[in-house]
């Protein structure tokens, strides 16, 4: 048994490992970051445990400079959320959390293509995020999310938000645009 957890999301230092990442990344040091990022996506690759994708994917977006590369890895991230998602892999109990992944991927596939300038792909992936929105909880994040997707919606319509505050295609203190992240 503890063969099969070494290096699943039950062991906890890839997870720790990313969570570091983004603790650089969050100070500031987007580059040491990415490099860490990069590092960690060589060992687990494509193979790897779609939660250490999934997550690896997700801030690995954040440290990109060009748009491109960033919808890159906000593509990645859904593609290892989906295989969580519909229960394709172990570890199996996951997949419902999974699919409360899809409002913020979502999101952030949508704040993607608005910087692309492919309005008709950031209109279907906020749909989306919209349609998943049942999978969040009530609180700060969920409601954060909400107000992100809100906003989004706003800026797309070209309706000013009722709530001016951070979210979608509002800098953020790293820099990046897009949805609030969940801290680690």
């Amino acid at each position: 048994m503890a063969e099969r957890q070494e290096g699943t999301a039950g062991d906890d230092t890839t997870m720790t490992r990313i969570g570091q990442a983004v603790m650089l990344h969050h100070g500031g040091d987007r580059e040491e970051a990415r490099d860490r990022f990069l590092a960690l996506w060589a060992e687990i690759a494509d193979s790897g445990d779609p939660l250490h994708r999934c997550t690896l994917a997700h801030y690995m977006a954040d440290t990109q400079d060009d748009p491109e590369a960033e919808l890159a890895w906000d593509l990645r991230a859904l593609s290892a959320a989906e295989e969580l998602a519909d229960g394709r892999v172990p570890p199996y109990h996951l997949a419902p959390a999974a699919r409360a992944f899809y409002p913020s991927l979502h999101l952030n596939l949508a704040a993607d293509y608005v910087k692309l300038g492919r309005t008709d792909a950031a209109r279907s992936h906020l749909r989306l995020s919209r349609g998943a929105l049942d999978q969040l909880a009530d609180d700060g994040y969920g409601d954060a999310l909400r107000a992100a997707i809100a906003r989004l919606g706003h800026r797309l319509d070209g309706d000013p938000p009722d709530d001016p505050g951070p979210g979608p295609l509002r800098p953020r203190s790293d820099g990046p645009l897009g949805p609030p992240r969940r801290e680690q």
